[in-house]
């Protein structure tokens, strides 16, 4: 958002050179750095990366402004691909570190799952609503009447948010890993797993708020 904003303040006249430490702090990727270099050149803006010592102003430079490019995002997506290589063995061996963004939980000093009391009698209530009877616009109502914000901490709720509460494994203790991945090619994407690559599920990997009896029945 604030790279964009910066090239309009150069299209607008603003701005009439940019100083930035390499061509992989420019863009995210090699064909993003040379479109965005050469429309600048044509408004006299130049970009001066200075740890190759190049100024885009040159066109003589283009060249190698391009190699170093395509040098730092195959470094980036090295870096990527070993990232995601390192999760997926933690995943496998069980010492992934799961994301509670969620209501109910918060994580300890030593960064381990916990029960927010006042948030799991909230979750709790939910589930027991659901089980009498009460349908996803009642319940988006009730929170909202009771001034509740979602885990995102919005004021209004939304069908899928509830409906991902109601099916959400983590609250009766258990966790299924690799729900999503990250795309390979540029730009980089999370998209739903339905399949790619394996998922983990594990039994009672933390604290739960609701019993497995109700979460089943659900």
């Amino acid at each position: 958002e604030q790279f964009l904003k910066l090239m309009r303040d150069c299209e607008n006249g603003k701005i009439d050179y940019i100083i930035t430490k390499s061509t992989s702090r420019f863009a995210r990727n090699t064909i993003d750095s040379l479109s965005w270099i050469r429309k600048l050149r044509s408004k006299g803006v130049g970009i001066y990366f200075e740890e190759q010592n190049l100024d885009s102003l040159k066109a003589e430079n283009e060249m190698l402004i391009g190699f170093f490019s395509v040098m730092a995002q195959a470094e980036s997506e090295s870096i990527s691909a070993n990232v995601k290589w390192g999760i997926q063995k933690r995943m496998r061996n069980g010492t992934y570190s799961v994301r509670f963004n969620m209501l109910g939980y918060r994580k300890d000093e030593d960064g381990n799952p916990e029960i927010i009391p006042e948030e799991a009698e909230t979750v709790q209530d939910i589930f027991r609503r659901y089980l009498d009877g009460a349908s996803l616009g009642q319940l988006k109502k009730h929170l909202e009447s009771l001034k509740i914000k979602t885990p995102s901490g919005r004021e209004e709720w939304s069908f899928p948010v509830i409906r991902h509460m109601l099916s959400n494994e983590k609250y009766v203790g258990d966790s299924l890993l690799q729900k999503s991945y990250t795309t390979k090619s540029l730009p980089h994407r999370i998209v739903k797993n339905h399949g790619k690559y394996p998922k983990y599920y594990i039994q009672n990997s933390h604290p739960a708020i609701i019993d497995r009896n109700t979460f089943e029945q659900v």
